[in-house]
């Protein structure tokens, strides 16, 4: 049975989809997204599954993260140095890592997560440090646009522990409504930005990663790891300044997931 036929059957059909799965080629796909797998399969535990968004050409396997207020696909992990996202527009795309431990899931399939019109999506933002604490942000409205749009980012409310940094630390550095930049594909918006006596002409390649950046911005989780002792004062970090401020302050761990909400 073809996928697109699957997923116009009524409730009682999504509930046996979700329990039994439906094969396209050789692989189980269990639901559209996390939120979806969740709200069949109520006592589902959090794990690897194989989803498959609306509209988007293949199916692919997240981590989900099944939470007392919904199923969460995991868009990205850090906990250690290991996996390396100093990477190219290529990587930042289609995603690398172990979607188990750390990794970015990409921006071709967070596009697919959250392009349908039939529903909005939540972003959440966890971040822990090295003290035993943790704060978490929350954006309603999240979606990033297309590769033609450089997957543009798009934020809307914001509630949460963290601190908006999204929108920035102080003004003129809101990173919502830009583009992602890496290395290769520089769409930051400085040329060059001046800090100082410091000029930038690339936010990549200073902060380091690929992220939305907007004259750099106060937000970036994809710059170097650095450990407990060594992680205040750099440049390149994982980096939410709303949150440890005004010193620099490189985080422990943090992790993106998405949860849709249907219109």
């Amino acid at each position: 049975m073809m996928i697109s036929t699957v997923r116009m059957m009524t409730c009682w059909a999504g509930l046996l989809l979700m329990s039994l799965g439906v094969v396209t080629g050789s692989k189980v796909v269990q639901g559209t997204d996390c939120t979806e797998i969740k709200l069949f399969s109520p006592d589902a535990s959090s794990g690897i599954y194989t989803i498959h968004p609306n509209g988007f050409k293949y199916p692919f396997k997240v981590y989900c993260e099944m939470r007392n207020d919904g199923g969460w696909t995991v868009i990205q992990r850090r906990s250690g140095g290991k996996v390396s996202f100093n990477k190219n527009w290529k990587k930042y795309k289609w995603g690398f890592g172990n979607i188990r431990n750390d990794h970015w899931l990409g921006l071709a399939k967070i596009w697919g997560l959250t392009r349908s019109k039939q529903h909005k999506s939540t972003l959440r933002v966890d971040l822990w440090d090295f003290e035993g604490g943790s704060v978490y942000a929350n954006y309603q409205d999240f979606r990033i646009g297309g590769e033609k749009a450089a997957y543009k980012l798009h934020v809307g409310k914001y509630s949460g522990t963290a601190g908006d940094a999204i929108r920035g630390a102080y003004a003129g550095i809101d990173q919502n409504g830009y583009g992602f930049s890496t290395y290769d594909r520089d769409n930051d918006g400085c040329s060059p930005c001046i800090f100082g006596d410091i000029a930038v002409n690339d936010c990549s390649a200073k902060m380091g990663g690929g992220w939305w950046f907007s004259r750099c911005g106060s937000a970036d989780l994809h710059g170097n790891w650095h450990s407990g002792g060594n992680n205040r004062g750099w440049a390149s970090g994982l980096h939410w300044d709303t949150w440890r401020s005004p010193e620099s302050y490189s985080a422990k761990a943090t992790r993106m997931m998405v949860k849709t909400i249907e219109q």
